[in-house]
């Protein structure tokens, strides 16, 4: 009888790492080439292979760990550490709000998932749609470690071999770009009403021209919060509709 638990138990965790997998193909492809360059920046900023590869496990948070770099060959304060931190990701308040529902119920798993809610993570984890026989829970937990096995392997490549690597790298960010374009285009071939993502990019792109490109993203982000959130009657209401 245990052996048919653990069985049983070992299918549901193959059939999750199967489905999350094919998800995480284009995120390997751009985390590899962003935390190789992070790890080049670190080596070439003068530190050992290891600091980008535990700043990558434990901070996991590309922005800051960038902007980490200066921090380090600066001077001590803690503060303004803080307050940069929070400043660079307050997005994932965001995030969090908008995860509450497909985070409850799955256990202890919780924590590792809001440790490792990156922006790609988040994307996957909030629009695909995840077959009936396959675990939420496992499914989340997967495409999480997998995205985050991706961040470090590059870091800790780029912490080793960057002094021998010589081709220039500007530009190799906008990988990340490019992945989130094609994602939103998936997002908007699936949705039956266009309604939330129109109004997603018509608030950022008023957001933007406002505020300009530094400062627009936790703005746009509100905004869409409350259009949303007043549109969400619509939203229920009109899913059989395309615009």
């Amino acid at each position: 009888m245990k052996d048919q638990k653990r069985e049983t138990k070992g299918g549901k965790l193959k059939r999750a790492f199967l489905c999350a997998f094919p998800f995480t193909i284009p995120i390997f492809a751009g985390f590899w080439f962003l935390g190789l360059t992070y790890g080049i920046y670190m080596n070439v900023s003068g530190f050992s292979f290891w600091y980008p590869m535990v700043m990558s496990m434990t901070v996991f948070a590309g922005s800051v760990e960038f902007v980490a770099v200066s921090m380090l060959l600066g001077s001590f304060n803690p503060i303004q550490a803080l307050v940069m931190t929070i400043m660079v990701n307050a997005r994932h308040l965001f995030y969090g709000i908008s995860m509450l529902d497909r985070f409850r119920g799955v256990g202890k798993k919780k924590l590792y998932l809001i440790f490792g809610m990156c922006d790609e993570t988040f994307s996957i984890n909030y629009t695909a749609k995840i077959p009936e026989d396959v675990d939420r829970g496992w499914f989340m937990f997967f495409v999480t470690l997998l995205n985050h096995i991706y961040w470090v392997f590059g870091a800790t490549l780029g912490g080793i071999f960057g002094s021998f690597i010589q081709f220039d790298t500007e530009g190799l960010e906008f990988v990340m770009t490019a992945m989130f374009v094609v994602i939103f285009l998936e997002q908007w071939l699936k949705e039956q009403n266009h309604i939330s993502s129109l109004a997603g990019l018509g608030l950022s792109l008023l957001c933007l021209a406002v505020f300009g490109s530094e400062n627009f993203i936790i703005p746009a982000m509100l905004l869409i919060l409350a259009a949303l959130t007043l549109l969400r009657p619509r939203l229920e209401d009109g899913k059989g509709e395309k615009l």
